[in-house]
């Protein structure tokens, strides 16, 4: 959605495509230091709870703490993910909203007989850099919430990084094996299904 709108000639276009492109540029260590300052107990988000009179909450040592990782890594991943949207929008030819116009087609139309049908290889293509991303979340959760966070957000790397810690090799390759077997799992079958959709477009 928010490709398809820096897609159209809108106020602020280019201003708000930079907005979106700048998480990917900023270091990681610099996007940590932000989100400490909002979530930490002495934060900027407890100091305005507290003004208006709420008790404060402990994001990171919370329930909370699955929502602010989220959010993180939307925040952060976004910006990728419309660039390449944008691209996949850019390439459709223009001749095919032509000829949409004059056989009377509407927007919603349009925009699941073309718009979506032809992002589809796009689309294959950000679900797989999103799935690999997330995978790679775990620095931004390390930094924030430290090697023992909330079981919420205890991923397999904080468990590979603390088996690592104390020295139990067997146990870090098991998790080893295991994360690289998730991840091949999760491709193949994202590549079995972008097969099966070329092979039914053709």
């Amino acid at each position: 959605m928010l490709a398809l709108f820096l897609n159209q000639r809108v106020f602020f276009r280019n201003w708000l495509r930079t907005a979106y492109v700048l998480p990917l540029v900023v270091p990681v260590a610099s996007i940590v230091l932000v989100w400490q300052i909002l979530f930490d107990w002495n934060g900027a988000l407890n100091a305005v709870l507290q003004h208006f009179g709420y008790s404060r909450i402990d994001w990171m040592k919370s329930d909370w703490a699955s929502f602010v990782i989220i959010l993180v890594y939307v925040w952060k991943n976004i910006g990728y993910n419309v660039i390449l949207f944008l691209a996949g929008l850019q390439n459709i030819p223009d001749q095919y909203y032509e000829i949409a116009n004059l056989e009377g087609a509407g927007s919603v139309r349009k925009l699941f007989g073309i718009t979506l049908t032809y992002l589809t290889p796009t689309t294959f293509l950000v679900v797989l850099m999103s799935v690999l991303n997330s995978f790679k979340v775990f620095r931004e959760t390390y930094l924030v919430a430290g090697a023992y966070p909330h079981d919420s957000i205890y991923m397999m790397q904080h468990y590979m990084n603390n088996m690592f810690l104390s020295l139990d090799i067997q146990k870090v390759s098991s998790a080893a094996v295991l994360m690289a077997l998730c991840i091949m799992a999760l491709v193949f079958a994202l590549f079995r299904t972008e097969r099966a959709f070329r092979s039914y477009m053709e």
